[in-house]
């Protein structure tokens, strides 16, 4: 019987030790080692990654090299997610050939904007290729009939099996591929269980090969851990050319998809959608749901309210900030905040109390 092996693998460049350390020789990082156990193969193969299509030889060469100049940009076209706001966080569309991860809380709304766009997608005459690790078709089916989607372009791949997935991709070629999620995915040459960080960073790799030799567009869904980061080797986020959180609290409808990577455009972009009984609707205003109606097309603010301007990448937004003083029955008054943080609260009650003379000690400032 074989015996397990334990090592430990830095999430944050994958570093391996077979023993665990404070600090990663690599990185330099700390507590960064987490205990993967192996199990040896029953068969001491050699594993090599399947390549999703040969290269095409140039000029007499089977290396593959190619001249920048004869580069061509045919098929390098952007087209639409049919969401504008979508577009505008990847930068102007869905590109071909692009590696994208999509990370957020559970039950947050990945998988159904994935479906969304997969629909609108479908909608443009396109084939599309749902991969489903964690649902079956019919569950998928019932979301569908829910959200009112198109799934005349949809083809769904109930497997987790990724050579199976890469086969698949390889013999329809679809124009976009929706992997739901990384963290499902298993590679059978690749020891350890699925979620693993070996797992999921050889099946990331491979997908990237697929991705880049097809020129096919592949959404990745990923799962975040309790510190908001998503799960698994923080090689995944460096192999994808951009990088989307998908934030909101999922007991409130509001949802801001903010991108922190993008090889194609900037990362100071938000897009703003609101969740409702028919799915996600963009908010192509956000500055008319961040104001409250008293402040709508009234010149006089209301007391303790007051509209700020910020910019979030080529878009300016208006939004109300509101603040409450009142009497602490405490000697330690209280500061909350809202949507501000908090030793910025801090740090603007100290200013206020310096430069306008505010008397705030024994008062409670929310």
């Amino acid at each position: 019987m074989a015996k397990n092996k334990v090592t430990y693998l830095c999430i944050e460049c994958g570093y391996s030790a077979p023993s665990y350390l404070g600090r990663c020789p690599e990185c330099q990082n700390w507590n960064s080692f987490s205990e993967q156990v192996s199990v040896k193969p029953k068969t001491d193969t050699l594993r090599t990654r399947s390549l999703a299509a040969p290269v095409p030889a140039v000029g007499g060469s089977v290396s593959g090299i190619i001249r920048l100049s004869e580069v061509t940009m045919e098929n390098a076209e952007q087209f639409g997610s049919g969401f504008p706001e979508l577009d505008r966080v990847l930068g102007g569309g869905v590109m071909p050939g692009g590696y994208v991860l999509v990370g957020g809380d559970p039950g947050i709304g990945k998988s159904t904007l994935m479906l969304q766009v997969a629909s609108e997608v479908g909608k443009q005459g396109k084939l599309v290729l749902y991969v489903a690790g964690e649902e079956s078709p019919y569950q998928i089916k019932m979301r569908a009939e829910r959200l009112g989607v198109a799934t005349d372009k949809i083809s769904v791949l109930p497997l987790t099996n990724i050579q199976q997935v890469l086969e698949a991709i390889r013999a329809t070629v679809p124009d976009l591929v929706i992997i739901d999620s990384i963290q499902a995915m298993y590679c059978a040459d690749v020891s350890g269980t699925p979620g693993s960080v070996s797992q999921i960073k050889e099946c990331a790799a491979i997908l990237m090969e697929a991705a880049k030799s097809l020129n096919v567009p592949i959404f990745l869904i990923g799962h975040v851990t309790k510190e908001g980061v998503v799960s698994g080797p923080k090689l995944l986020e460096h192999t994808v050319d951009a990088v989307l959180y998908f934030e909101g609290d999922k007991y409130q409808n509001l949802r801001i998809l903010r991108t922190v990577k993008n090889r194609f455009g900037s990362t100071q972009e938000i897009g703003v959608f609101e969740m409702a009984e028919g799915g996600l609707k963009e908010i192509s205003n956000p500055s008319e749901l961040f104001l409250s109606q008293s402040m709508l097309g009234n010149a006089r603010s209301m007391p303790g309210s007051v509209v700020a301007a910020t910019i979030e990448g080529s878009r300016p937004i208006l939004v109300e900030i509101q603040a409450l003083v009142g009497q602490s029955a405490y000697s330690t008054p209280r500061r909350v905040g809202n949507g501000v943080e908090y030793n910025r609260l801090h740090q603007i009650v100290a200013v206020l109390e310096r430069r306008l003379g505010l008397d705030f000690p024994g008062r409670t400032c929310m």
